[in-house]
């Protein structure tokens, strides 16, 4: 988090952009970030209320440029901006999808959770993350290399918030039932399975300065306990990965993040392994060729779309 320069914050004419801009100053504030808005809609008739947007934070000292785009969809816009912008974190307001229409349509939010090369931060309350509970849920029993490279970032970008925001950093991981039937006799007993858990914690712990009492292993499925952990321990940000499962894996499966995203009562900070964000970057450079999606972008200036794959 500390090393992010560059935060694009969507914002939206039609509802308020106190809670995304309270985030975008807090965070801006503690790195210094330059602020880029972006408001997706074709046309240029919200040039206005950006510029008001801009002047207000320019007013108040905060290095800020704005853009209204469209891509064809707000995903796709939101992608395309961050890329040609070189953004390293991307902040939205989240509000609760419907759920007939989220079982029939892919929510917008969970695309952009999918695709985004840059960690996003959805934002759903107005708490004050000053002092508050930071909630880093990881995967624990996941041992291989890449899988422990996006545990430590989960980690690290969860003590650089709970750092800013004077706050503490508690650590969790869901692990599943005993099975007796399982090959290895360490998850045969719930006792050897959370001894497994908490090992493989150890580094993170000495790391990031996390007690026993900050580390929470719990029995169950993640999409459970995760927003019950969060909720217990009023936490004000959670910060999880996604895999970026797409199609029908994607459907079959689940994201756990797209999963607990409307059941949290937090923010959320969605991280992504490295090998995963390079391949999204991969397909966010081919450029679209439509002339509708071209002509839209052109205020405050022209740069071209990108192809996403579709869900």
């Amino acid at each position: 988090m500390h090393t992010v320069r560059n935060t694009l914050v969507v914002v939206d004419s039609q509802q308020s952009a106190d809670l995304v801009l309270h985030r975008a100053r807090m965070i801006a504030s503690a790195t210094r970030s330059h602020l880029h808005l972006l408001a997706c809609t074709k046309g240029n008739h919200h040039g206005a209320y950006l510029n008001d947007l801009q002047g207000t934070l320019e007013q108040q000292g905060y290095s800020v440029s704005a853009q209204q785009a469209w891509y064809g969809s707000p995903y796709k816009t939101i992608i395309a901006v961050q890329q040609a912008q070189g953004c390293g974190l991307v902040i939205k307001q989240h509000l609760t999808d419907n759920p007939v229409v989220k079982a029939l349509i892919t929510p917008e939010d969970w695309k952009l959770m999918r695709y985004c090369p840059s960690p996003v931060l959805m934002v759903k309350t107005d708490r004050d993350w000053t002092g508050g509970a930071i909630l880093a849920a990881v995967d624990a029993g996941s041992t291989d290399v890449e899988h422990r490279v996006l545990q430590s970032g989960i980690v690290s970008h969860g003590y650089d918030v709970a750092k800013l925001a004077s706050g503490t950093l508690h650590m969790m991981s869901a692990h599943p039932y005993p099975m007796l039937s399982a090959s290895d006799p360490v998850f045969q007993l719930k006792e050897s399975i959370q001894g497994f858990y908490r090992d493989q914690c150890k580094r993170f712990q000495a790391e990031f300065h996390i007690s026993d009492e900050c580390l929470h292993i719990e029995e169950g499925p993640a999409d459970v306990l995760i927003p019950y952990l969060a909720h217990k321990l009023e936490a004000v940000l959670t910060v999880i990965g996604s895999v970026a499962r797409s199609g029908l894996s994607g459907a079959l499966i689940g994201n756990t993040a797209e999963m607990i995203l409307d059941t949290l009562d937090t923010d959320v900070l969605v991280l992504k392994p490295d090998d995963i964000i390079l391949h999204l970057e991969e397909l966010a450079a081919p450029p679209l060729t439509s002339p509708d999606d071209i002509a839209a972008s052109a205020w405050p200036y022209n740069h071209h779309n990108h192809h996403y794959p579709r869900s």
